[in-house]
């Protein structure tokens, strides 16, 4: 950890990027009254382009844009578009509780995945924690009890389990990958995929609408910005678990902008399924993971629509060993 004194800048600056991100998902939410799924995504991500392109120009490592590896960057760059389509689609059917208590998920998923794709060991308190986990899910859910199951809530699980496997995959070859590689191609996916089908389902957007994908892309970005600096300022250890403050989030916006209200099943299992993630992330953090894959995912959900600060923070770090390299010798 460079020029990290005490952590607590690192740990404000995550808690205000997802308090962000929140608001990111309420303009999601409150554009899904109106847009059909292809449409959302495809503004967002026009008009998230022109920031991640700022961020690229800060790339100066030499190369082209043919990926090193180019079936593992394929299924990345669909499972990306899965994940955008079923995160957008589910905030615009579901209340943003249960949306984030099922993506909350994900950490547990990546664990799973880290198996057959990165070779890694899970032994018997991750799997526990994995399988309470799930249990937690399944009491969010509450199949045949209070909930009425939807396809929201089937795009929910399909954006967690689809945006773990973007996150193991980018773990697997994000060291070989250029920067560029890894950001564009979900977002050029994004494009050319919802552009084609736009025009089936396209309406016409007033100016009030314009500004809620301007809020899209702008959140997008400021949140993205704000855990680069928490990364830099704080141990990922202390970073990673600060996404559950999106419950919070979740039901204040969700009481302020929609009328919702955290039901006790949600409530319920929102807190197993943390309590499991948070058991995996300090698991990890105290060494009993090989390649620590739920500490290195270092944002939420992939949805190809902005910058993603994972390769961001590699190119950092390949900067700051090149500069002790050249510094020792």
């Amino acid at each position: 950890m460079s020029d990290k004194t005490s952590p607590l800048p690192g740990i404000l600056s995550a808690l205000a990027a997802f308090a962000v991100f929140s608001l990111h998902d309420v303009a999601i939410k409150l554009l899904g009254g109106g847009y059909a799924v292809f449409q959302i995504v495809f503004f967002a991500v026009l008009f998230s382009f022109p920031l991640a392109v700022v961020m690229l120009l800060r790339d100066d490592v030499a190369g082209t844009l043919r990926p090193v590896h180019p079936w593992w960057t394929a299924l990345r760059t669909g499972s990306v578009v899965i994940t955008g389509m079923g995160v957008f689609y589910a905030f615009s059917e579901l209340p943003l509780a249960q949306v984030y208590a099922i993506i909350f998920a994900s950490p547990l998923l990546i664990t799973v995945l880290s198996i057959p794709i990165l070779g890694e060991k899970v032994r018997a308190h991750r799997w526990a924690a994995v399988i309470v986990g799930l249990i937690g899910v399944m009491i969010v859910l509450r199949p045949g009890g209070g909930v009425d199951l939807s396809w929201g809530h089937a795009a929910a699980l399909g954006g967690a389990f689809f945006s773990a496997l973007a996150s193991v995959i980018v773990r697997k070859i994000g060291r070989d990958e250029r920067t560029p590689v890894l950001m564009l191609y979900p977002m050029v996916a994004n494009f050319v995929v919802m552009g084609a089908i736009l025009p089936l389902v396209y309406r016409p957007m007033p100016l009030g609408d314009l500004g809620l994908w301007a809020l899209v892309a702008v959140g997008g970005f400021a949140a993205g910005l704000l855990m680069i600096q928490a990364y830099r300022r704080a141990d990922a250890v202390l970073v990673a678990p600060m996404q559950y403050s999106q419950i919070i989030w979740a039901a204040l916006y969700g009481w302020l902008f929609f009328g919702e209200a955290i039901d006790g099943g949600t409530a319920a299992g929102a807190a197993v399924i943390i309590a499991s993630g948070l058991y995996i992330v300090l698991r990890e953090g105290r060494g009993r993971s090989n390649t620590t894959p739920v500490l290195r995912t270092r944002s939420r959900a992939e949805t190809g629509t902005a910058m993603r600060i994972g390769p961001m923070m590699s190119q950092a770090e390949r900067d700051i060993r090149a500069a002790a390299r050249a510094h020792y010798g």
